[in-house]
């Protein structure tokens, strides 16, 4: 039986990343408003920090578009944080134009994503992020940074841990505060989970890394508990499992909030978050979006 003040953190951060990582991928389209109520519901369940948007290129990622009109029309809760990802200075401008008060930043650890993702080869996309960071830096905005495909990668297949760790450090020498693990494919399982943290446990301590698990395959609670073992105590989820990613044919969405709540208040782990809540707004939003809540708690509570 898992003792969770002593096996795992006895505190989870659960990091929303369903008004940005879950929508950026939905072919319906979806009102500011819709957006702007979801983060402020999401908000008022607790979650301590809301993926709020992406100031990104509306013509590669439509559903971002008005990224400025959410963070300005949101009701921002005390102590709560609201970041949202930029991929270069003409974006971090954009967000900081807009009161964006964090930022999230997206690597890659396969050379191939990095250029169908962002154009750019993974040293050409360091030289646009150190821009980001001395600006941000100098503005005191603090800046978290994503890897993407560190269990797999849709057109390279395997990642080697080895090449996660080394975007991973050189992510964290930059300046950033947090470093994003995403198995954007969702092909990780607790065995490469464990060995993939095990390598960046060499450049950094976990208690500096998120785990962003996608549940393609439904291995993403399993390899979630296996990241809570080894010390991380920061998940990203989306409500209702929303999300996939544009340039990863085949991956499904993310780790539902609803279904990691309900692991974690099992355990004893706390999180400040309102299950009941969130289990309401993921159905709301789905319902908006007309289809079924990925999250398996929401559908057999239906």
């Amino acid at each position: 039986m898992i003792d969770p003040l002593r096996d795992v953190p006895s505190e989870v951060t659960v990091v929303e990343v369903g008004p940005r990582d879950g929508l950026q991928n939905e072919t319906a389209a979806i009102d500011i408003a819709d957006r702007i109520a979801l983060v402020d519901d999401l908000s008022a369940a607790g979650l301590p920090v809301i993926e709020a948007g992406a100031f990104v290129s509306p013509r590669w990622v439509p559903q971002m578009a008005d990224s400025a009109a959410v963070l300005s029309g949101i009701t921002p809760r005390p102590g709560a944080r609201y970041p949202v990802l930029v991929p270069n200075l003409k974006g971090f401008e954009a967000a900081l134009a807009a009161g964006a008060k964090e930022v999230s930043i997206f690597a890659a650890a396969s050379e191939t994503f990095s250029c169908k993702n962002i154009n750019a080869s993974i040293e050409e996309s360091f030289e646009r992020f150190r821009l980001v960071l001395q600006a941000a830096r100098a503005r005191r905005i603090p800046v978290r940074g994503y890897v993407s495909c560190v269990l797999g990668c849709p057109y390279e297949g395997t990642i080697a841990p080895g090449a996660v760790a080394d975007v991973a450090g050189r992510l964290l020498e930059m300046g950033c505060f947090e470093i994003a693990l995403g198995d954007t494919i969702g092909v990780g399982n607790p065995l490469s989970t464990s060995d993939l943290l095990h390598a960046v446990a060499s450049v950094t301590p976990l208690s500096y890394v998120a785990a962003h698990f996608h549940d393609t395959y439904g291995q993403a609670l399993a390899n979630v508990l296996v990241a809570l073992e080894q010390g991380c105590a920061t998940i990203d989820a989306a409500v209702g499992g929303l999300g996939g990613c544009p340039y990863a044919r085949g991956a499904s969405g993310n780790l539902a909030t609803e279904d990691l709540l309900y692991m974690l208040d099992g355990m004893g782990v706390r999180t400040g978050v309102d299950l009941d809540a969130v289990i309401r707004i993921g159905q709301t939003i789905c319902a908006r979006l007309g289809k079924a809540p990925a999250s398996k708690l929401a559908l057999a509570r239906r």
